[in-house]
């Protein structure tokens, strides 16, 4: 994809993901096998420990992931996913996960997670696996 596709690619995933809006994940930086997505923890976002839900993070992280993999053009799915939760963020901190390659296949391919806060401190890592559905992403023209 080239990279007018892929700025289009990024608008078009921020703008028709429900979920992720509902979430406050905005996908930030987008190439081949790299994907950055951002959210601020609100108090909608804490469980009743006070800090952010698992599903926050891991949210987070497949989002990243999937979009690294999409950007290759295909349409895919995530088939199998580890996440390690190392701490609890705090409302008000920015959340940011960045999924590297680790790679690529034809049908699958695997790729590696990390979520840090504003300061650098990590929050959790994973490991996710991704299946190739075969087919073009379509992206309707504007």
């Amino acid at each position: 994809m080239a990279d007018m596709d892929l700025q289009k690619l990024l608008r078009f995933r921020n703008l028709h993901n429900p979920y992720c809006q509902r979430q406050g994940i905005v996908l930030q930086d987008l190439r081949p096998g790299y994907a950055r997505v951002t959210k601020t923890v609100t108090s909608d976002d804490v469980n009743p420990l006070n800090v952010p839900h698992g599903g926050v993070y891991f949210t987070m992280a497949d989002n990243a992931c999937g979009s690294a993999m999409v950007a290759y053009g295909n349409a895919c799915v995530t088939v199998d996913a580890s996440y390690h939760f190392l701490r609890g963020a705090k409302i008000g901190d920015l959340l940011t996960a960045e999924a590297f390659e680790v790679r690529h296949g034809n049908l699958i391919s695997v790729l590696e997670v990390k979520i840090t806060g504003q300061d650098g401190t990590v929050f959790g890592t994973g490991t996710f696996t991704f299946c190739s559905l075969g087919y073009p992403i379509e992206i309707p023209e504007e």
